[in-house]
């Protein structure tokens, strides 16, 4: 009786063996590869989606690089605003001569003035000072913004960031501190300039910072469109070993 069992066990095995067997044979190739990428895939923590694998660290990547984009889009254009409302505050001054709206016209040499006036804050403070200068340092520390090593303050000042005001070199700081505050103080005193010499060096400065502006612009295009960005080292402050 036990021995009639055994066969008849043994037999229930072999058939249940068959099954999976012919089972396996029926199934497309296809379909095994498929069930042999999703095991080793789930086994490896990778994703598969619209026929592209993806892991989580290149998701981690991805999320870096968006963050990364637009801390440095904010600390250069937010450069760019800072000074346009600087032009939008002075420009109605500086064309004050020009308005008729009851200002005395200017004479030929004040005229010739205002001309060299602008000319000279172009080159000096347009070109020399800010596209030769200040226009890609700020391109190039905005592009240090890095998430995981670049702290929250770094990313929510971004425009002060790239300016050099703070996480900077020493000598960079001071450069920076003391050009922001020498303007502030030039400022302060051209606005007690009678007219029409406080309008021809309010033309000046506009036309200082409108050509830094698009210095800025144009080095920010060129950095990001084209991937060439500035040459000009950011001056970040040298991290001491412990």
């Amino acid at each position: 009786m036990s021995s009639s069992l055994k066969r008849s066990t043994n037999g229930d095995n072999m058939v249940n063996d068959e099954e999976l067997s012919s089972s396996n044979i029926l199934r497309s190739p296809s379909e095994n590869s498929m069930s042999s990428c999703l095991s080793s895939s789930s086994a490896n923590g990778l994703k598969v989606m619209g026929g592209e694998t993806t892991t989580a660290d290149d998701e981690k990547n991805a999320g870096s690089s968006i963050l990364n984009k637009a801390g440095s889009l904010w600390g250069t254009f937010g450069v760019v605003y800072i000074l346009a409302k600087a032009i939008k505050r002075v420009l109605p001054i500086a064309l004050e001569p020009f308005n008729g709206k009851g200002a005395h016209p200017l004479s030929r040499v004040q005229l010739v003035a205002y001309v060299i006036t602008c000319v000279w804050f172009a080159y000096v403070e347009g070109y020399k000072g800010f596209q030769c200068k200040f226009s890609p340092l700020v391109v190039k520390r905005s592009q240090t913004l890095k998430a995981g090593s670049s702290s929250f303050i770094q990313f929510l000042l971004a425009p002060l960031y790239s300016m050099g005001l703070f996480h900077a070199t020493k000598k960079r700081m001071i450069v920076s501190w003391s050009v922001t505050t020498g303007v502030a103080v030039i400022v302060a005193l051209v606005k007690k300039l009678p007219y029409p010499y406080r309008n021809i060096v309010d033309a000046g400065v506009v036309a200082g910072l409108g050509y830094g502006s698009i210095s800025i612009l144009l080095i920010a295009a060129k950095s990001f469109i084209f991937n060439q960005p500035p040459s000009i080292n950011p001056e970040l402050p040298v991290k001491t070993s412990n």
